[in-house]
């Protein structure tokens, strides 16, 4: 975590995993770097699912996916804090600072090979998909 690579935002291409034992620490990890601009959670369970996207402050995210949020053109895209913040004057002020938290939620029985790279070959059934 002492890292220069976990200083600051990481827009790729380095993912870096981090392993914890339970909730606490996963958020002691997230409050080092806090608002992050994405969020993904794994799970099959609704409690933890709602538990945590209760408790994380994030842009945008996903459930039981990666990424894909940014696809969905009918979910907003953006960030807290460093990451960014929307458009000002009239009813975008409002919307500006009253977070909208986006989250795009994929069913662990349905895991298409289209969400994993390498992904020649498969633009045009992903525009087909994201329409």
């Amino acid at each position: 975590m002492n890292t220069p690579v976990m200083k600051d935002e990481i827009f790729g291409p380095v993912l870096p995993v981090l392993s914890f034992t339970d909730m606490e620490e996963a958020k002691k990890i997230i409050g080092q770097n806090p608002n992050p601009l994405a969020f993904y959670v794994f799970t099959q369970s609704k409690a933890k699912e709602k538990e945590w996207l209760n408790s994380v402050a994030f842009g945008g995210g996903c459930v039981n996916n990666a990424s894909w949020h940014l696809t969905n053109h009918h979910l907003p895209f953006g960030g807290r804090g460093y990451s960014g913040s929307g458009c000002y004057h009239g009813k975008y002020s409002f919307e500006t600072f009253s977070h909208s938290k986006a989250v795009m939620k994929t069913p662990t029985w349905f895991d298409p090979s289209i969400k994993y790279p390498p992904l020649r070959g498969k633009l045009k059934l992903f525009k087909w998909v994201i329409r």
